[in-house]
């Protein structure tokens, strides 16, 4: 039987990093230096699991603003559903949610993270949003390898993920 192609529905996702040479130059109001924006990602197996169980109210910790976190690290090892997390050995760091985020719009809902003057400063290859603040503790919902660059001392990145569902 072929696929219904008319009513498939689609995941789509938009990652993007501000970046801001000088940190204090975001909160100023000053544009960012470099955006760099990447398309797609990876659901991962643990983080279907969890939308299902959250779905049919069999429990989990939702991504809510208290518990998501965006985690980037430095490992380019290609993306898997049986991934657990972040692929980096020890380059790797995750940060919580901005004020109001995450939020819905229709049928997209978008995370937006912030790396200060002393965090994340490696490369960035890989991204996920995740339940926690670690591989070990949370649920990662997706994963994403794409080089996003690499963040240095002084300067401020943001990483925002949206997800549309349609």
């Amino acid at each position: 039987m072929e696929p219904d192609l008319i009513n498939s529905k689609t995941w789509a996702v938009t990652s993007t990093v501000e970046k801001w040479d000088k940190a204090g130059d975001r909160a100023l109001g000053l544009p960012p230096d470099d955006t760099v924006s990447v398309e797609d990602n990876l659901l991962v197996n643990e983080g279907i699991q969890l939308l299902l169980d959250l779905l049919i109210g069999a429990g989990g910790t939702a991504f809510n603003n208290a518990n998501s976190y965006i985690g980037v690290g430095d490992s380019s090892t290609a993306a898997s559903a049986a991934q657990t997390g972040l692929q980096a050995s020890s380059n790797k760091d995750y940060q919580g949610m901005e004020t109001s985020f995450p939020s819905r719009s229709g049928q997209t809902v978008t995370w937006k993270a912030v790396w200060g003057s002393s965090e994340g400063n490696f490369a960035w290859n890989e991204w996920s949003i995740a339940n926690g603040s670690s591989d070990n503790t949370a649920t990662n919902l997706n994963r994403k390898v794409a080089s996003l660059g690499t963040q240095s001392s002084g300067s401020e990145w943001t990483l925002t993920v949206t997800i549309t569902v349609s």
